[in-house]
């Protein structure tokens, strides 16, 4: 038994500092403001939260400021009620008029930034959500939204990294919201105006092709059942026949 405990004892130390390595590279990397869905289809209305994780030890976070993208404008954006924080939305003037459901727009929401009261903020150890409705969602592939942690002790944290195009999450992330074509759009018309017509032919072809093989299959699996059951019949009748004589 003593021989056992030694041998195993750098088998689990090893396997704790794996573990570390592990959930020591992985802790960083979950600790930052994102946007939840983060997913999303283009042209819709959707219900998000930004979560907002606390870093410190010993602070707390008292101030949490959001800007929307500028080269996304969002014709409608709310918020929801925080128990303990005020939301203060500030807008600005676009370049350019955006139409939303017929109607031009010439302003759109710069910045939310929400503001703990005195008794209220988010502790070490813990994290809090804050919730918006926003639309129509833009005909973008992604939204960055860049964003301000501010702690108690005055420390502020800049979230304000944009994807890297090798994939490799940088080192203080932005929130990001993934925005997918609507199921109804067509791209390909949307790229070069040209009509779908020579697609949607493939894909009557395409249609009829799998048909047939569908066709094909069900004459093969009733051949099938078939020769099973003269094959069954066959040996029924073979075992009812009595043996020849030597």
């Amino acid at each position: 038994m003593i021989r056992l405990r030694r041998s195993s004892a750098p088998a689990l130390l090893a396997l704790g500092a794996v573990a570390a390595a592990v959930f020591g590279f992985a802790g960083p990397a979950s600790a930052h403001i994102t946007v939840d869905p983060k997913e999303a289809t283009q042209g819709g209305y959707g219900r998000f939260a930004f979560r907002v994780p606390n870093e410190s030890d010993t602070d707390s976070t008292t101030k949490v400021e959001i800007f929307l993208p500028e080269n996304a404008p969002l014709g409608s954006v709310s918020t929801m009620l925080v128990p303990g924080w005020t939301a203060e939305v500030e807008k600005r003037t676009l370049d350019e008029p955006v139409e939303v459901h017929g109607s031009q727009i010439t302003e759109a929401v710069a910045k939310i930034t929400w503001t703990a009261q005195p008794e209220a903020g988010i502790g070490p150890g813990t994290f809090q959500e804050f919730p918006v409705s926003v639309g129509p969602l833009p005909t973008v592939d992604t939204m960055v939204f860049k964003a301000l942690q501010t702690y108690s002790d005055g420390t502020v944290v800049r979230w304000i990294d944009e994807p890297t195009a090798d994939g490799v999450e940088p080192e203080a992330p932005a929130p990001v919201l993934e925005l997918a074509v609507a199921a109804d759009a067509d791209p390909a018309a949307a790229q070069d105006g040209t009509p779908a017509a020579a697609e949607d032919g493939a894909t009557d072809d395409a249609a009829a092709g799998e048909g047939l093989a569908v066709g094909l299959g069900v004459a093969g699996l009733v051949a099938g059942l078939g020769g099973l059951v003269l094959g069954g019949l066959a040996f029924t009748r073979s075992r009812r026949e009595p043996a020849p004589k030597a």
